[in-house]
C-alpha cells in the first residue's frame, strides 16, 4: 500500500508537471514546434538510457532509486517555480529540464515495475498488478484535471503543488521496508546491459506477450487524431476533445477495478488475445462512427480491453522473470511501450495524410485484429497459456 500511495503521489504529480511544461512553453514560444520539441527531449533520453538503466535496477536497492527519481523531478519543479517567479524562464532552460525529466524515468518505470513482485506474493500478483493499475488511472485522469484547476491560480502553483506529490511520494517509498536479495555486482558490459534483450528473445511466451503490445498501440492507437474527429468529423470542439481523451482512461479504471476483485485465473493467454484484437475492432468502431455517444462508448471499450492487455502483460512478464533479472526486462518492454506511442502517432499522421483521418483509424484497428490472429499461429505457447501462475 506504501507503494502504491507513492505511485498514486507521483504519477498524479508527473502529469501535472508535463501539464504545467506544456502550457509554460507554448505561452513562452506560441510554437507548436516547441511543443513537439519536449515530448522528443523526454522520449530520446529514456530511450538512450533504458538498458542502462535496468542494469542499474538489477544491481541496486530499487525502492531508494524511485525515491531519488522523484526526489529529482521534485526539484525540477522547484526549479521552473522559482525561474517563473524571478521572470528567469526560457525555452532553453524548459528543454533542458525536460532531457532530466526524460532521464529519470529511464530509471523509474523499470524500478517502479519491477518493486511490485517483491512485496506480495506469486498468487495475488495478478490483483496487486489490477489494484496498481487502477491507481495509475486514477492518477493520470485526476492528475490533470487537478492540474487544470490550479491553473486559475497560476503556472507557479500547479508547479508548487507537483514539488509537494513528488516529495510525499518520496517519503513513502524510501520508507519502504522488505528484504533484499544479494545482488552480484557485475561490471557494465554489453552482455550484462542486453542481458534483458536476451532473455525476452529466448522466452517465447514474453516476447510474444511484448510484442503483441507493441504492434497493437503502434496500429491502433487514434490519440494523435482526436483533434481531427472532435473538430471536423464529430464537430464537438474542445469540450468534446477533452471527453473523448479521458474515454480510454475512465473505462480501463473500471476494468482494473473490477481486475482487482476478479482476476483472470484460466485460459490468460487466449485472454490477452482476445482482447487485443477487441482493442482493434473497438477502434475500427470509432473510425466510423459519426456518434458522439457512440464514438464515446468505443473509446471506453478500448480503455478496457486494453486494461486487459496490461494486466495481464505485466504480470506475466514479471512471473516468468527471476528477479535479478527484472529491471533489465523491465527496461526493455519500456523502450517498446514508448517506443510504440511515439512512432504510433507518426503512423496515425503519416496514414492520415494518405487516407484521411478515418482511414487511418480503420486501418490501423484492422491491422491489431490481424496481428492478434497471427500471434495464435507465430506464439503457440503463449495462445495456450492457461493460468498466470502456475
Amino acid at each position: 500500500m506504501r507503494l502504491w500511495m507513492a505511485r498514486l503521489f507521483g504519477t498524479a504529480a508527473s502529469q501535472m508537471l508535463l501539464v504545467a511544461i506544456g502550457w509554460h512553453m507554448y505561452d513562452l514560444t506560441g510554437s507548436a514546434w516547441d511543443l513537439g520539441l519536449v515530448g522528443l527531449y523526454q522520449f530520446v533520453p529514456a530511450l538512450v538510457l533504458a538498458l542502462y538503466a535496468g542494469h542499474v535496477v538489477d544491481r541496486h536497492h530499487r525502492g531508494r532509486i524511485v525515491a531519488v527519481c522523484f526526489a529529482v523531478q521534485g526539484m525540477v519543479g522547484a526549479l521552473l517555480l522559482t525561474a517563473h517567479q524571478s521572470q528567469h524562464d526560457s525555452r532553453t532552460l524548459l528543454l533542458a529540464l525536460s532531457v532530466v525529466l526524460g532521464a529519470v524515468r529511464a530509471f523509474q518505470m523499470p524500478a517502479q515495475q519491477a518493486l511490485t513482485p517483491m512485496l506480495v506474493p506469486p498468487l495475488m500478483l495478478p490483483r496487486a498488478m489490477a489494484f496498481s493499475s487502477a491507481g495509475m488511472q486514477g492518477a493520470i485522469i485526476g492528475g490533470p484535471a487537478l492540474g487544470g484547476l490550479l491553473f486559475a491560480a497560476g503556472t507557479g502553483v500547479v508547479y508548487g503543488a507537483s514539488v509537494l506529490l513528488f516529495a510525499i511520494g518520496g517519503v513513502l517509498v524510501a520508507r519502504l521496508r522488505y528484504v533484499q536479495p544479494a545482488r552480484v555486482h557485475e561490471p557494465v558490459t554489453l552482455a550484462t546491459v542486453f542481458a534483458g534483450v536476451d532473455f525476452i528473445w529466448r522466452r517465447k511466451p514474453v516476447l510474444g506477450a511484448i510484442s503483441l503490445d507493441l504492434f497493437a498501440v503502434l496500429l491502433g492507437g487514434a490519440v494523435a487524431l482526436l483533434p481531427i474527429y472532435a473538430k471536423d468529423i464529430l464537430h464537438t470542439g474542445a469540450w468534446g476533445m477533452g471527453l473523448l481523451r479521458s474515454a480510454p482512461a475512465v473505462g480501463a479504471l473500471l476494468t482494473s477495478i473490477v481486475l482487482t476483485r476478479r482476476p483472470i485465473e484460466r485460459h490468460v493467454g487466449r485472454t490477452l488475445l482476445i482482447a487485443v484484437a477487441a482493442f482493434g475492432l473497438c477502434m475500427v468502431v470509432f473510425g466510423l462512427s459519426r456518434s458522439f455517444t457512440v464514438s464515446l462508448i468505443a473509446l471506453a471499450i478500448s480503455g478496457g480491453a486494453d486494461m486487459v492487455n496490461v494486466v495481464i502483460r505485466q504480470t506475466l512478464v514479471q512471473l516468468e522473470t527471476p528477479d535479478d533479472m527484472r529491471g533489465r526486462v523491465s527496461a526493455v518492454s519500456s523502450i517498446f511501450i514508448g517506443a510504440s506511442n511515439q512512432l504510433g502517432e507518426f503512423e496515425s499522421g503519416a496514414t492520415a495524410a494518405l487516407l484521411g483521418p478515418v482511414g487511418s483509424v480503420v486501418l490501423g484497428g484492422a491491422g491489431t485484429m490481424v496481428v492478434a490472429l497471427a500471434w495464435f499461429r507465430l506464439f503457440p505457447s503463449l495462445a495456450r497459456r492457461d493460468r498466470l501462475v502456475s
